[in-house]
């Protein structure tokens, strides 16, 4: 997320700026010697040099505003003290022209001091209101990203005990157990092993690779028991990626949606590959639409895409060229979100 880029009133610039310059010349009105002529021309150089001075720190300040920033720049600081001691040098100038009766030295010494200050107090201000910004911007992020993480547990969470799944999975094995199918125990592991995965790592933010694909195990397990050869699943990745990170039950969500858009029929597998390419895990499956597509319950790619982009600010590729359907995922190494 960029940092707020400053905007400061011109009304604040231009009479904080005039201010300033009647300031500059309260001095001279406790002097016996007060001169008209010098009180105006002091405060109109005072207010230029702070006008310039207010936009040149906020062309400054913004011009790295895509950089989090919370601490004083000083070698910033010291190029906007330096640009504004030759342009206080140039007023200086312009003043001893106007008033040439002025002597030169002690003068410019007094303007550039003031300068300096003017400089200093303007650079210091917008700092501040510069990280006041950036704090704002923060707190709103954590704040989106604990919104949206709670939205994607409980999406997460509606899948998971999604009806129409529990329903099919009870049917197979009520099928299974009046057959007298050998591998009904089994079926009952699967089933319970796929819910206490989903107990487990509801409230984590990400697990390894190696672990999803334990829970990959058990859906497929409890899929084909009820498509039978109509899925045929192929896993290519490499240990070091099963030991990578990636949020729960992220690729369970995307072969379920390979299942749910798609004809899985004996006479017409459905082939399912997971591999990994270029720092990314590519899930890809030929597309064989359903004549008559299932209702979305809204979570699948939307939920996926959501979770990367706040805990990796990036977003997942999709690939889809009405003959295969892919999508990359980038591989998440550490934990770094903050």
């Amino acid at each position: 997320m960029q940092q707020q880029k400053i905007k400061i009133s011109q009304a604040v610039i231009w009479i904080s700026s005039l201010f300033l310059g009647i300031l500059s010349s309260v001095p001279q009105l406790a002097s016996h010697a007060f001169n008209w002529d010098e009180a105006i021309v002091n405060s109109a150089i005072t207010a230029a040099f702070s006008v310039i001075m207010w936009y040149l720190n906020i062309y400054m300040l913004n011009r790295n505003s895509g950089k989090r920033r919370q601490n004083i720049s000083y070698s910033r600081l010291m190029v906007v003290l330096a640009f504004g001691m030759v342009v206080m040098f140039g007023l200086a100038w312009i003043q001893q022209l106007i008033l040439s009766h002025i002597n030169f030295g002690p003068t410019m010494l007094m303007v550039e001091v003031r300068g300096i200050l003017i400089n200093l107090v303007c650079y210091m201000f917008l700092t501040l209101l510069q990280n006041n910004y950036a704090g704002q911007q923060v707190q709103l992020e954590l704040e989106k990203v604990k919104s949206d993480n709670l939205g994607a547990q409980y999406e997460l969470l509606k899948q998971q005990v999604n009806p129409h799944f529990l329903f099919n999975s009870l049917n197979t094995l009520k099928s299974m157990v009046e057959t007298h199918d050998s591998e009904s125990v089994d079926f009952i592991m699967k089933l319970s092993d796929f819910y206490r995965f989903t107990l487990e790592s509801r409230k984590l933010d990400l697990i390894t690779v190696k672990e999803e694909m334990k829970i990959i195990d058990s859906y497929l397990f409890l899929q084909k028991a009820r498509f039978g050869e109509g899925i045929t699943f192929s896993n290519q990745l490499e240990e070091s990626v099963l030991k990578t990170l990636i949020p729960p039950f992220t690729l369970q969500l995307l072969v379920e949606n390979c299942i749910k858009h798609n004809i899985v029929s004996r006479n017409k597998p459905l082939h399912i590959d997971i591999y990994s390419s270029e720092d990314k895990i590519i899930i890809e499956n030929p597309i064989q639409r359903k004549m008559i597509p299932e209702d979305s319950l809204g979570v699948g790619l939307n939920n996926v895409n959501m979770r990367y982009k706040h805990l990796l600010e990036q977003e997942i590729s999709i690939l889809d060229d009405e003959k295969i359907f892919q999508i990359k995922l980038p591989l998440i190494h550490e934990y770094n979100h903050h």
